[in-house]
């Protein structure tokens, strides 16, 4: 499927959301039905990817929105766009396994950066990623992000972030500029 034949419209999500977006980033990321896609973790972490709690308090944060992408009334993608640390923050990614590799995801993100830019006033976009994902990370790459060397552990002990099949673990922050300064 083209990127052109996709018509998206966004919304931000709300309370009645919430399960919806849990099966959606599960889906994508968890148990075998991830593997239909190639964001799949299912080779390195079990457990939950996010749970109803987690999408709650994300929706009751101020400067935090869950992004909506729906085609023809269907919910097929999410991102969490947020303020963290004087920067947008783009998290909890999610294209449905059998939409991605279509153009969905490049939309989904450009999408982000404009909120985060243009509704949130942030120059630059952030993001974690773990860093084994090396598909993942070149997949940002191609749309100008930029591994900054700044790791963050894996939460290891935390089931309400996964069960970990494997010991190295951690996260490297992503970086991209959404605007350049003018000066006078």
């Amino acid at each position: 499927m083209s990127e052109t034949t996709i018509p998206l419209q966004f919304r931000a999500a709300g309370a009645a959301d919430v399960e919806a977006v849990v099966a959606l980033v599960e889906s994508a990321y968890r148990g075998e039905a991830s593997r239909a896609g190639w964001t799949t973790e299912a080779d390195f972490l079990d457990g939950r990817r996010t749970g109803a709690d987690d999408i709650r308090t994300q929706l009751a944060r101020p400067r935090s929105l869950i992004l909506l992408a729906e085609a023809g009334g269907a919910l097929i993608a999410c991102a969490h766009v947020a303020v963290e640390d004087e920067a947008g923050y783009f998290g909890m990614f999610a294209v449905a396994p059998g939409r991605q590799g279509g153009g969905i995801g490049k939309a989904v993100l450009a999408e982000a950066e404009r909120i985060a830019r243009d509704d949130f006033g942030q120059a630059t976009m952030r993001m974690t990623v773990i860093d084994i994902r090396d598909e993942l990370i070149a997949f940002y790459e191609r749309r100008g992000y930029r591994r900054t060397g700044v790791f963050k552990p894996f939460p290891y002990g935390d089931a309400r972030f996964g069960l970990p099949k494997r010991d190295d673990l951690r996260f490297e922050v992503l970086e991209k500029p959404l605007r350049t300064e003018v000066t006078a």
